[in-house]
């Protein structure tokens, strides 16, 4: 079996740090501000024939918005899907920008806006489609498996596209049928998924800025001063974190944990943006942000994404008032990477009847 993880420039840190030290963040608004922003917007999607789609790790006023003017707020694989499901010609994508690419992929013939489209995303950085394309052609005996987390260009290479919560199962699907696997991007979420299957997989080397800054030892340190709390964990978390671990799941699978486990309080190894949703589905329990402070920690993400921070109510509207920040996909190279999510989305479906007894 192979555990080899593939070092490359693509994974250099430096990319990340540019696109780090662009970032430009909103300013807070007063309580007559949002509001005031929260009206012309609801209008202004009536208007303009738009829903608003949302992922958990927004601020919790995009959140908030998407509820009350009958959008949608999830990961970003259900985002798109809602997104195309939807009666509306026109999806405003609150996250960034690979959501928007899948948003157009399965959604090709609606307009797909953002309040920004330069939010991006460490995992995409970290795995330019070129670089990509070369190493897959150098291992063509290998199934190629990507992350959600990756660019229209980077799905189109790949035979399947998978989301945290379904990757185990897509991965011992494959390994079941002796395939060995290329995934990419996420180190951790691989490393993860190869511990739990068995499977022969070569890593890339790419890492969420947020996932990857939670500590062990700033988690075991809130651990005792909180020996009730159940700890919940992403797996693009380090193996140190995911070995503490109660639960580990995707954003669903997480939220799922809360509602349901008899814990009182979690210890939450995400990003907190999805506190908004623990919150209101879980109103009496208490929810802890896991340290990301300890040895040779930067911080630089702090437990939320500075990219989906960029997205906010007044870049909101101001895309929705000019149609500005539109996202597009070459129609060829959508209809690539389809291919690779439809896969994925008849697995899930014939996944669940065989869970549920029906297949």
């Amino acid at each position: 079996m192979s555990s080899d993880t593939v070092n490359t420039l693509a994974a250099d840190t430096r990319l990340v740090r540019e696109h780090l030290a662009a970032v430009s963040l909103p300013e807070a608004m007063d309580a007559a501000q949002i509001a005031d922003y929260k009206t012309r917007i609801k209008a202004l999607l009536k208007e303009k024939d738009a829903v608003l789609v949302a992922h958990y790790y927004t601020d919790a006023l995009l959140q908030e918005l998407a509820e009350e003017s009958g959008g949608f707020i999830s990961d970003s694989l259900e985002m798109a899907r809602f997104g195309r499901d939807a009666a509306a010609s026109t999806l405003v994508v609150a996250g960034v920008r690979f959501m928007g690419e899948t948003a157009c992929i399965l959604s090709p013939d609606k307009t797909v806006l953002m309040p920004t489209l330069d939010a991006t995303c460490s995992l995409d950085l970290a795995c330019p489609a070129e670089d990509f394309d070369a190493f897959c052609a150098a291992h063509p005996d290998r199934e190629v498996v990507v992350y959600a987390n990756t660019s229209a260009a980077v799905k189109a290479r790949a035979d399947w596209v998978v989301t945290s919560s379904i990757a185990v199962d897509v991965v011992e699907h494959l390994a079941a049928q002796g395939k060995k696997i290329i995934w990419a991007p996420d180190r951790h979420l691989g490393a993860y998924i190869q511990k739990r299957t068995g499977a022969d997989m070569l890593l890339w080397d790419g890492a969420c800025i947020v996932h990857e800054e939670f500590k062990a030892r700033g988690l075991l340190d809130l651990k005792a001063l909180h020996p009730e709390a159940a700890v919940l964990a992403h797996p693009e978390s380090p193996d140190a974190v995911l070995e503490i671990a109660d639960v580990i799941g995707s954003t669903t699978q997480i939220i799922q944990a809360a509602i349901t486990l008899p814990n009182d309080t979690f210890i939450v190894a995400t990003d907190k943006g999805i506190f908004y949703k623990l919150q209101q589905l879980a109103p009496h329990k208490q929810f802890l942000v896991a340290p990301t402070a300890g040895d040779d920690a930067t911080c630089r993400s702090c437990a939320h994404c500075p990219w989906m921070a960029m997205n906010s109510l007044d870049r909101l509207y101001n895309t929705l008032l000019h149609g500005s920040n539109r996202v597009t996909v070459d129609r060829a190279l959508a209809e690539r990477a389809m291919v690779p999510l439809q896969r994925m989305l008849d697995f899930s479906a014939q996944h669940k009847l065989k869970v549920a007894g029906k297949a």
